[in-house]
């Protein structure tokens, strides 16, 4: 049964997977290599909670519950010993993940599930580094965590059927909505997604129109809640240029091959909303969408 969860990673996605699962009764372990990252990632879980506790999702009594619940570290090894799941939510970098499940295999329980939060990187791979290849699951969440219910449930090539199902359940219980796919690039969110907002680069690129009208036609006439540079920006266009770059090597298939100007903008230093700008101006606590000049 599992019971105790350690997440690896503090950022964005990290807090986030730790929230909700504290939220719903596991015991979390949050561990990463900042003391600096932990007090801002405990500082958001409490933030997000508030938010919560203001809309009457969450009482204040079960807000505190849920706090309590979350310990952190900065040492793996310490952070995965009792733990029952092992959720790895680190950057979107092949050699990094790899080295962290290997961390992760040797001092994890025999049982423990591990599971990755990569967005387009091959479980498969991931998996064959360890000595559990049949306990190595992707799990991936979407941004925001909180908020979004899916979880992308990945089976790697050695990935057993009772740890699917587990993974499956344990999802449910976290009130998401799990849907299970199998391990090919980009599983099938981001093999969606991707091309289309590179699509949009392109169209920019080329002078087909510009931001403000392209994200505008993908709004209106698509229904989408915001448009793919905009969502390009929340995602980071560093991710976006990482997946997509997994998506060409992975299928040699041309159509996959990222836009040179997203290349560029990454190069430069402009990676959306982390940054400030990407396609657009972003001003910490402005809800307002400003167009980058660069695009004027």
């Amino acid at each position: 049964m599992i019971k105790n969860i350690a997440v690896i990673g503090s950022g964005t996605m990290g807090n986030g997977i730790a929230h909700v699962f504290a939220q719903h009764g596991y015991a979390v372990a949050l561990i990463d290599l900042s003391e600096k990252a932990l007090e801002k990632a405990l500082a958001t879980i409490g933030k997000n909670y508030d938010r919560q506790v203001s809309k009457g999702l969450l009482t204040a009594e079960e807000k505190e519950a849920a706090l309590a619940r979350i310990q952190t570290g900065t040492e793996v090894a310490a952070g995965v010993a009792a733990a029952d799941l092992i959720v790895e939510a680190a950057t979107e970098n092949m050699d990094i993940k790899l080295q962290l499940f290997r961390e992760i295999d040797a001092h994890a329980p025999a049982h423990a599930i591990l599971a990755t939060n990569t967005s387009s990187i091959s479980i498969t791979k991931i998996a064959a580094v360890t000595r559990r290849p049949d306990k190595v699951i992707g799990m991936h969440f979407m941004n925001p965590v909180p908020v979004m219910k899916l979880v992308e449930v990945i089976k790697g090539y050695a990935t057993s059927e009772e740890v699917c199902a587990q993974i499956m359940e344990l999802s449910q219980s976290l009130q998401k909505i799990p849907v299970e796919v199998n391990d090919y690039p980009g599983f099938v969110a981001n093999r969606i997604l991707m091309p289309m907002i590179n699509e949009a680069i392109y169209s920019l690129y080329e002078g087909v129109a510009g931001v403000h009208e392209i994200d505008t036609v993908m709004k209106l006439g698509m229904a989408h809640p915001m448009g793919p540079l905009q969502l390009a920006d929340f995602i980071g266009l560093d991710v976006c240029l990482s997946i997509l770059r997994v998506l060409h090597e992975g299928f040699g298939n041309p159509k996959y091959a990222p836009c040179p100007l997203l290349v560029n903008m990454v190069e430069a230093g402009f990676k959306g909303v982390k940054t400030g700008e990407g396609f657009y101006v972003h001003t910490p606590g402005s809800k307002e969408l400003v167009v980058s000049p660069r695009f004027k």
